[in-house]
């Protein structure tokens, strides 16, 4: 009689068993679907050169420098999202999202934000960086003040200089700064940004909106620029805290107008232009893409950034 007992309990024991192990299977598998990020129905990608992927092949887009592997498009692709509109572009300023954007009097591309469409249920949004320029060229005539200072004041702080208002102050003996240009540049980009997100969320109510951060450019430590790009130590130092203060804004910004900050600093830290491993090319490109900007690899970085804020 004891027998068919311990049969019994050894039934019982494993149909429990089978029970607990499908339980946590159809709740991983529950978990794992609440995870997954459904297919946008259209995707529409606004930014500047770090958005566009400018360099990277295969190009398109004229001077708008549009690369296929840049993050947006790698982003569509992994979501497979049912319509998929890039209209980012090189040298865009923040006015590029309500005005025809124009490069030596040519128009290069429409406004952007009229790629913004009811339907639109994603948008990310990569810009500012080129508004610390008062040029078309953007921040490319910060980068040449930059490299053009190093030229004639290799161990000092020539861009910093520049911007930052640098001057002897012959009572003390002593450097000082005065007012900093690039400081107030970023200041006067934070409400033209909101003003951006305000119309995008008019435009397209139900989409998720992300502004994408900068990836590192340039290192904390100007030392480990030395040889390696045409810039001083003290003037990485300088630009890297620039480039901090440009992403501290946006993230605020973004908070503030109802959207998702993209860090991609962060995982692009420690591959920056004077790294050994570039993910950000320098003055001379090692591969594709535009001096001082992301390569492929760095493209596909930011792009994985995107998707794991979109988790």
């Amino acid at each position: 009689m004891l027998r068919p007992a311990r049969k019994s309990r050894s039934a019982e024991k494993s149909a429990l068993l089978g029970a607990v192990a499908l339980g946590a299977a159809l709740a991983l598998t529950s978990t794992s679907a609440q995870a997954a990020t459904p297919a946008p129905r259209h995707y529409v990608a606004l930014g500047d050169s770090y958005a566009a992927g400018a360099g990277v092949p295969g190009q398109s887009a004229g001077l708008c420098l549009r690369s296929d592997r840049n993050y947006g498009h790698l982003v569509a692709a992994a979501l497979k999202a049912g319509a998929y509109t890039d209209v980012t572009c090189a040298a865009a300023k923040v006015k590029a999202m309500t005005q025809p954007q124009y490069d030596a009097f040519l128009r290069v591309n429409d406004p952007q934000l009229d790629a913004v469409t009811a339907d639109t249920d994603l948008v990310t949004l990569g810009i500012g960086g080129n508004d610390l320029g008062t040029s078309d060229l953007g921040v490319g005539d910060v980068i040449a003040t930059c490299v053009a200072g190093a030229v004639v004041n290799p161990l000092g702080t020539p861009c910093r200089d520049v911007y930052n208002h640098g001057y002897r102050d012959w009572s003390s003996w002593s450097w000082q700064y005065g007012n900093d240009d690039l400081a107030d540049r970023i200041a006067a980009a934070g409400p033209k940004i909101a003003d951006a997100l305000r119309r995008i969320h008019a435009k397209a109510p139900n989409a998720r909106v992300l502004v994408v951060g900068y990836p590192s450019v340039l290192p904390a430590d100007g030392a480990a620029c030395v040889l390696r790009q045409p810039i001083t130590p003290g003037d990485v130092e300088y630009l890297h805290g620039v480039l901090g203060r440009l992403n501290t804004m946006l993230r605020s910004t973004a908070a503030a107008g109802g959207a998702t900050y993209v860090d991609t600093a962060a995982p692009t830290a420690g591959h920056d232009v004077c790294s050994a491993d570039r993910w950000i090319e320098g003055a001379l490109p090692g591969s594709p893409a535009v001096p001082f900007h992301p390569n492929a690899t760095g493209e596909k970085v930011m792009a994985d950034a995107v998707l794991a804020a979109l988790r």
